[in-house]
């Protein structure tokens, strides 16, 4: 006897859409099954003829615990991922306090989101100038990646320049270790940033002028020749532009181990957005122009850009706050989007351009358990998968309200964006994990850990 038998459905799988039956046993897929296959289960589920996707697994989050528990906390976060189909997150090493430099301080960031959190998640490991002795211990613990930047990230997390890079990612070659990185260039923002300020330059517009493309593709450029030299790989977060993606097109067609993610925010929203309405639409890098947006959406389709991720980074009202001295420049640079990334690529992708629902699962869930080595446990609708999975009504129409949004901090620039097709039911290794409104009284999710590091033969 199965636990669960998902009826009615139009399931998303790597091979295509399949109108059949969905066995669940032990939490895990156990098949698909005709209507004259008589199967008998615990519990049946009418998926009611929605499509049935894989759950989101969105590599790029910041919950923001421990810390920062007043932007966001795993519990209001998960909270907020589940409602919005997504399954699984990769929370990054920054916005914590301590930054995840250390085996030991990842098994207390794990320790601290157990019991709290509603979905899965794994944990990138920091990539600083000072922790090159840490990072196989993160690896042994679990680390899912490792975060880099190479430009300035603040006081307490340190970018790496050029050589510091080489020399990280051939040593993280060694047990085939991924490293992640923030590509704006140190030197093109420090000058610039500096300059606005000394002429007391520090509008909107003068933000947007420091994080240029130039920055953005230089940083890249960068990136993948040190990728090629060294013979290793690099993922590229947050691809803002599609003349950066252009680079990792290029790239990929010479063979250059990079992968890249973009986000919702360069998909949806634009640099007016942000000029005209404020903080709350300030990220880095920042919003491109409408022309950009719609171009960057090509590479989406065609493949260059493997992964959509919402780049989840809240704080609190205040931070937003553009009347200190620095101007637009003492703002927080981040935005949320977690639960709302879903509902919103999927309005742009197959209601706007047409596109098939496996573009969607392949972005948002395949393409992103594939890179970060989940495959296997997460990422498809396959036997032997964990059965995590939602329900998407493909004809619901919506308009992301902040009285919806499970954030702690109510508010989000993707309030007020309409579209159509919503997620409606979040299920965790055949656990149902929100629908109508509800979640379960505790929360289901669990520390999923990368695979054991292997060293390279």
């Amino acid at each position: 006897m199965f636990d669960l038998l998902v009826k009615n459905g139009q399931f998303v799988t790597p091979s295509g859409i399949v109108h059949k039956h969905m066995a669940v046993k032990d939490g895990r897929i156990a098949g698909f099954l005709d209507e004259k296959d008589k199967a008998e289960a615990q519990k049946i589920v009418d998926a009611k003829n929605n499509f049935v996707l894989p759950g989101v697994v969105d590599e790029h989050t910041h919950f923001d615990e421990p810390g920062y528990a007043e932007w966001e906390d795993f519990y209001h976060g998960s909270r907020a991922a589940a409602k919005g189909g997504v399954t699984t997150i990769l929370d990054m090493p920054l916005n914590n306090v301590p930054p995840v430099t250390s085996a030991v301080r990842l098994q207390k960031k794990a320790a601290i989101a157990s019991g709290k959190s509603y979905i899965d998640y794994g944990l990138w490991g920091a990539l600083i100038r000072t922790n090159k002795k840490d990072l196989l211990g993160l690896a042994e613990v679990g680390a899912i990646a490792y975060k880099s930047f190479m430009c300035d990230a603040g006081p307490d997390y340190t970018d790496l320049n050029l050589e510091e890079i080489a020399d990280r990612l051939s040593y993280l070659k060694t047990w085939h270790g991924l490293a992640g990185f923030h590509c704006e260039d140190y030197q093109m923002l420090k000058e610039a940033e500096e300059d606005c300020l000394k002429q007391g330059k520090t509008s909107r517009q003068d933000y947007l002028n420091v994080h240029s493309v130039a920055s953005e593709k230089k940083a890249v450029a960068d990136l993948i020749r040190i990728v090629q030299k060294t013979g290793t790989k690099a993922h590229i977060c947050h691809v803002s532009h599609p003349e950066v993606a252009a680079l990792v097109a290029e790239a990929k067609k010479n063979g250059i181990a990079v992968t890249a993610e973009t986000c919702p925010q360069y998909l949806l929203l634009n640099e007016e957005d942000y000029l005209k309405r404020g903080g709350i639409f300030k990220c880095s890098p920042p919003l491109r122009s409408e022309e950009a947006r719609k171009k960057l959406w090509q590479y989406v389709a065609d493949g260059t850009i493997d992964a959509v991720a919402s780049d989840h980074s809240p704080c609190t009202l205040e931070r937003k706050d553009e009347s200190g001295p620095k101007g637009a420049f003492g703002a927080w640079g981040g935005l949320s989007g977690v639960q709302t990334t879903l509902q919103g690529f999927w309005n742009l992708a197959v209601e706007e351009h047409g596109a098939s629902p496996l573009l969607v699962a392949k972005v948002l869930a395949e393409n992103p358990a594939r890179i970060f080595g989940l495959w296997g446990r997460k990422g498809a609708l396959l036997p032997g998968f964990d059965a995590d999975f939602v329900f998407l009504d493909a004809e619901h129409g919506w308009e992301i309200k902040a009285k919806q949004l499970e954030y702690l901090n109510k508010f989000s620039a993707f309030v007020g964006l309409q579209g159509t097709g919503l997620p409606v039911a979040t299920y965790l290794r055949g656990r149902c994990i929100y629908e109508d409104g509800v979640f379960p009284e505790k929360p289901q999710g669990r520390f999923v850990p990368a695979k054991l590091p292997e060293p390279v033969e």
